[in-house]
């Protein structure tokens, strides 16, 4: 299933055929939510009551499948919930909703640590013979989705609004300051923050090496951080309090910006790339869309690139991409192994003019009307320029 439009069919050519479209783990594969809960001792019943009625309203959910509530039969305060989704969109569709925020509210003074985890679905077992008392398994999972390369990192974005007038203040205090301790504990690793800006909004990246949850709650309790969380709360379109426990979770589940796509052409990072964050201008009601479309894209360019290299021509120009997107927020984080105008159709994520114009379909042209234009170098130059993110700070691990 895809979440792009559907396009005319194009006039032959004496060009070369753009190849099909690879699938993409972001619409055509299955989803697997798993959710690691910690329960407050004492708080098992309102626990399951509050999971009783959690599960049935998450059932009308347009794309779920199925959930699951597992206790550990080794530690009774751990407990394990599962779902399963049709693709990504719709989960992310309503994790991050209003709805979802007001759905959980009865999980958390039972809750006393979450971890949720997301995968694609790539092979699933199928049995010939039902299991007693059931129906067979459903059959494998559709396609034969290629897996992406891993680096070891978990990457995840923030994103909000500063008032207008405030953003030279603003990213004056968000560059200056000291970076946190690297080191969270054994296991884990604060490895990079990346923090850009475009008018009045910042966009600020993490990659960490080990579990995620662990490494945000480090950053907040750094004493320099909160100063500067602190400083810039003033400039902050939607006000927050930091030191109220259930504002703090509402502010930083809105400023949430989950990645929905990430690949790595070369997971050995090469030295001297240079770092993008691209904010794609998007129509109203399409963020999935170009979600979508952007890690096709991005798929088809890494594997042209890879075919390149190993025929003895060729470099990676996108090394790793990561498409984050909320609601009709898009940001693309490309790191670059040539300058962003070199190879200006892939740094903005089409391959071919078939691409580019439904891309250009969904993106919003602004006050002036028209469309964007994105059919040549002219044209993919100037919405490079505009929508290339101004950086602000890039702190990485001494050994990153």
């Amino acid at each position: 299933m895809s979440t792009l439009p559907r396009t005319s069919r194009p006039a032959k050519s004496t060009t070369t055929a753009e190849p099909p479209p690879r699938p993409s783990m972001l619409t055509d594969a299955r989803l697997r939510v798993v959710l690691l809960v910690s329960v407050h001792a004492g708080a098992e019943e309102r626990f399951l009551d509050a999971y009783d009625q959690l599960s049935r309203q998450v059932a009308a959910v347009p794309g779920h499948i199925s959930d699951q509530l597992c206790q550990s039969i080794e530690n009774p305060s751990q407990w394990l919930i599962t779902s399963e989704w049709e693709s990504a969109p719709p989960f992310l569709s309503w994790v991050e909703s209003p709805a979802h925020r007001e759905m959980v509210k009865p999980l958390h003074g039972c809750v006393e640590d979450t971890r949720s985890l997301r995968f694609s679905v790539l092979r699933e077992t199928s049995s010939a013979e039902p299991a007693k008392g059931g129906s067979a398994r459903r059959a494998a999972a559709p396609g034969r989705v290629v897996p992406r390369v891993g680096d070891g990192l978990v990457r995840h974005a923030l994103t909000f609004t500063v008032k207008p007038g405030s953003e030279q203040t603003v990213a004056k205090i968000l560059s200056d300051y000291a970076a946190p301790e690297a080191r969270v504990d054994d296991t884990t690793r604060l490895c990079r923050t990346s923090l850009f800006m475009s008018g009045n909004r910042v966009v600020r990246a993490v990659e960490v090496k080990g579990d995620l949850v662990a490494a945000l709650r480090h950053v907040a309790r750094q004493p320099e951080v909160r100063a500067v969380e602190e400083a810039i709360n003033p400039y902050l379109e939607e006000d927050r309090d930091l030191d109220d426990p259930e504002a703090a979770r509402d502010f930083f589940m809105r400023a949430a910006l989950p990645v929905v796509h990430h690949l790595t052409a070369d997971p050995s990072r090469p030295p001297n790339l240079r770092r993008h964050m691209l904010l794609y201008p998007v129509k109203t009601g399409c963020g999935p869309a170009v979600a979508s479309l952007l890690a096709r894209q991005d798929d088809l360019a890494v594997s042209k690139a890879k075919a390149a290299m190993a025929s003895g021509g060729g470099q990676h120009t996108i090394v790793s991409s990561t498409v984050f997107q909320r609601d009709d927020i898009v940001v693309r984080m490309v790191d670059m192994g040539v300058p962003l105008e070199r190879d200006p159709a892939m740094a903005a994520g089409v391959s071919g003019p078939r691409a580019a114009a439904v891309l250009g379909r969904l993106l919003d042209p602004g006050a002036g009307g028209g469309k964007i234009d994105l059919s040549g170098e002219a044209g993919l130059r100037r919405f490079l320029a505009d929508c290339d993110m101004d950086p602000v700070t890039d702190r990485r691990a001494a050994d990153y």
